[in-house]
Formats: structure tokens, C-alpha cells, sequence
């Protein structure tokens, strides 16, 4: 007889998974397929969760990067962690951040929500000027 392995959630998984108040995403995001293997699936975005009174949002970050090395700068917009993006872009991968690992933040800007900050990627973009991205450090 074949039995076929069953996929269990270790138990601090689930702890952790209940005090965010995500079972139901934890348990979207973790599918069988026909042979019994596990594969992640894509998770549903978060609704703002409440602390009492307070909303918590996520943010969102228009920024700009300059190299040294390329002695150029990057306009990006990202809603993960700043610190995770920039290591993300000094990483050896293809694109334009890619050759080369100096990359600092040059200048931020914050929102609430991701349209505004891509449309602010794409005004200072559409600008084309390095004076202009330089007289936003002022």
C-alpha cells in the first residue's frame, strides 16, 4: 500500500499565523498538488488591521538612489521595508541597479497609498532632470 504524506503545519507556524490574525491567508497560501507535494500559492493582500482605536496602513515609499560608481541615480517606488529594497539593488542581478553595489538612498519620499507613490515615481521621471532630482535633497 502507498499512503501519500499528508502536508502538516508545525505548531509554531500556526501560532504565529493566528496571533497575526491570518489563518485563512496561511492556509490560501499553502496548496497540494496531484501528487501530494506542497507549492505555495499566491497570498491575498492584507486588510488593514485595527490596534483599538489606531489604523495600521502600509506605506509607501517613492525613492531615489545614487551610485557613486555610476555616478548616476535610480527613481523607484517599493511598499516593502527600505532597508530590504536597497539590499535588493546592490545584489549582483540584471537591470539597471545591478552593476553596481554602492547604491544609497539619495532622497524619500512616504505615502499612503501605492498609486500616489507611482504616480510621484513617474512626475519626477517625466522631469528628466538631473538639477531637479538634485534640488530635492535641498
Amino acid at each position: 500500500m502507498f499512503f501519500r504524506k499528508k502536508f502538516q503545519i508545525t505548531f509554531p507556524t500556526l501560532i504565529f499565523a493566528i496571533q497575526l490574525g491570518s489563518i485563512a491567508q496561511l492556509v490560501q497560501s499553502i496548496c497540494l498538488t496531484s501528487r501530494g507535494s506542497a507549492v505555495r500559492a499566491r497570498v491575498l493582500p492584507q486588510k488593514p488591521r485595527t490596534n483599538g482605536e489606531v489604523f495600521l496602513f502600509m506605506t509607501y515609499h517613492t525613492y531615489i538612489l545614487y551610485s557613486v560608481q555610476r555616478d548616476r541615480y535610480y527613481i523607484g517606488s517599493t511598499g516593502d521595508n527600505l532597508e530590504e529594497r536597497l539590499r535588493r539593488h546592490n545584489t549582483n542581478h540584471k537591470g539597471f541597479t545591478g552593476t553596481a553595489n554602492d547604491w544609497t538612498y539619495f532622497h524619500f519620499e512616504e505615502f499612503t497609498s501605492k498609486e500616489e507613490a507611482v504616480k510621484r515615481e513617474k512626475e519626477i521621471k517625466a522631469i528628466k532632470s538631473r538639477k531637479y532630482i538634485e534640488s530635492l535633497k535641498k
